[in-house]
């Protein structure tokens, strides 16, 4: 069952604005201070986490840092997607970076009024973390979608590459300050260091970003809004608390399942009749869109439950320190950099995009497979050859689904499409980071508790409490006990990798389904009438045609602007 619209659709307040390659620039440059925000904090945790959680004592629930972060992005998304499509992007994107810095503030000052000795220092972090899901989950819809209203999707990948860039220098640098400010300053930075970022980033959108407002008669889907809200969030408590800290078979569990899957169905039926609903069901009914969604959950699955961990592998089984993590980090970054860029300029060339997600899936499921061997003693250069591999595929992948997405659908969804797409990755985030977090944390602390049985009297000398280790008190552990705990974190993690291969293989399944459309030579804002584009090659058309019929009167003015106008493309950007 679809969904229809018998509201108009959104309209703009003002006269078409005009397009040329400086202004998209410009609007371009803009979105990626705000992109560099986004994805430098997805990257600078790692390696301050293990520190983070040991100093706040939450190491047995360590995940809910990433977890809540997710999910606030994840029911913020759909959000930002349909009203950026009913009344304009600029002052969301505005609103969302905003948020985003005031909750890195509430981080970096978490625990400075509570007990050291307790855990409410870890669960204000975690409070403040989901404020700052609820301006990340604005950032990276909101940039994606300007990106799809200025430049049209046959040259879009030509973009990717200096987003691929971005992505790929915030996230060496992430680790890199993560570990620096962890070594020699304080882990509260990794969160402070987003401040300056967010006001630059709000000083350049709103000097630069003049993007025109909409207007909208369409009542807003509040049930919608509610039901998308208690199911999200259920799906990841139950993810996260069964089996663990709530038996499946417990009255509290029981009645969260149902309450999950109840929430899901009416937000079905009331999607179904909504006027404008968050999530369009009629998007369902686009084989691209469906594709592309289901690679994007299951990679989001997959790839954050990986990535989450990764670094805490590498300080605890590798002895490297935190900013040694963040080092060995570079190289997936160099291979995800690197395929983004060719795969995008190869798409703008070629204007084929279908191969990539085939041949990036493949590598990433190898690549996972090989990494399920990593012990204590594997060798570095060995380490970060596999995080090569891991990179470049996911980089053939990532911007490429989008991409597919946004071509599929009418110009006036490019919003509600990007963030329906995204959002169904971060439930896959969300699930796959609390489902592996689970499986790590559980094999974690049954290792480290036979560790202590194993060795009490150093354990007891040494002070050694599992639910508070830290890199830097592991290092300074005496052997036997130090090495019983850094095999611990190697044989916590790597055969946990095992469970993520067959989840990335379906990913690679549903690749080969992806149907190649032709791209799309239009930007968004000009195939809704709300810009014009100028090349600057207009002006000197129009006087040669001027020129040739100036003696056919003014009656024939109206066919050649119109013969202009069709050689110029329909204000397509070609640049």
């Amino acid at each position: 069952m679809t969904s229809t619209s018998s509201t108009p659709p959104a309209s703009s307040e003002s006269d078409p604005i005009t397009l040329t390659p400086r202004t998209v620039w410009i609007i371009f440059g803009a979105l990626m201070a705000s992109m560099f925000l986004a994805s430098l904090d997805q990257s600078i945790l790692g390696p301050a986490l293990p520190t983070i959680v040991g100093e706040l004592n939450g190491v047995e629930s360590q995940a809910w840092i990433i977890t809540i972060y997710i999910l606030a992005v994840a029911v913020t998304m759909p959000l930002y997607g349909k009203f950026g499509d009913l009344v304009g992007r600029r002052n969301l994107f505005l609103l969302a970076i905003a948020i985003f810095t005031l909750g890195s503030v509430g981080s970096g000052s978490a625990g400075f009024f509570t007990d050291p000795a307790t855990e409410a220092g870890f669960w204000e972090l975690v409070a403040w973390r989901g404020v700052q899901g609820l301006g990340g989950g604005g950032l990276m819809i909101l940039s994606q979608a300007i990106i799809a209203d200025i430049v049209p999707a046959s040259e879009r990948g030509k973009y990717m590459g200096p987003m691929g860039a971005v992505f790929g220098i915030s996230a060496v640098a992430g680790p890199l300050l993560g570990g620096f400010f962890t070594d020699s300053a304080h882990w509260r930075w990794c969160f402070w260091i987003n401040v300056p970022v967010g006001v630059i980033a709000f000083v350049l959108a709103w000097k630069y970003m003049k993007l025109p407002p909409r207007t909208s008669s369409a009542k807003v889907d509040w049930a919608g809004i509610l039901f998308m809200v208690l199911g999200t969030s259920g799906l990841v408590l139950v993810t996260d608390l069964g089996g663990d800290q709530l038996a499946w078979d417990s009255a509290g569990m029981i009645a969260m399942i149902v309450g999950t899957v109840l929430s899901i169905i009416a937000l079905i039926v009331v999607e179904s009749r909504a006027e404008e609903p968050i999530l369009p069901l009629h998007l369902f009914t686009g084989r691209v869109f469906v594709i592309a969604t289901i690679i994007a959950f299951v990679l989001g699955v997959a790839m954050f439950a990986a990535i989450g961990f990764i670094p805490t592998f590498l300080q605890m089984a590798t002895g490297t320190s935190p900013a040694g993590s963040g080092l060995l980090m570079i190289p997936m970054m160099v291979g995800l950099m690197a395929t983004s860029i060719g795969s995008g300029l190869a798409i703008a060339k070629t204007g084929r995009y279908r191969v990539y997600p085939i041949v990036g899936m493949a590598i990433t499921v190898l690549t996972v497979m090989v990494m399920t061997q990593m012990t204590g003693s594997t060798p570095i250069w060995q380490i970060m050859g596999m995080l090569l591999f891991f990179g470049a595929g996911l980089g053939l992948v990532m911007q490429v689904i989008v991409l597919a997405v946004q071509n599929a659908v009418d110009p006036r969804e490019v919003g509600v499409a990007t963030s329906s797409n995204n959002y169904f990755r971060e439930i896959g985030a969300a699930i796959g980071t609390a489902w592996f977090g689970s499986l790590f944390t559980d094999r974690l602390i049954t290792n480290l508790t036979e560790t202590v049985a194993a060795n009490p009297e150093q354990a007891m000398a040494s002070g050694l409490n599992p639910s508070a280790v830290t890199p830097a008190f592991v290092a300074n552990l005496p052997e036997p006990l130090h090495q019983g705990i850094v095999d611990s974190y190697a044989n916590a993690l790597a055969p946990a990798l095992w469970y993520v291969v067959p989840v990335l293989a379906v990913a690679l399944l549903f690749a080969f389904f992806l149907p190649q459309v032709e791209l799309s030579d239009e930007a968004g804002m000009v195939a809704r009438g709300e810009a014009v584009w100028d090349d600057g090659k207009a002006t000197a058309t129009e006087t040669i045609i001027t020129q040739a019929d100036g003696s056919a009167g003014a009656d024939s003015a109206p066919g050649a602007t119109s013969a202009v106008a069709a050689t110029n493309g329909g204000g397509a950007p070609r640049n």
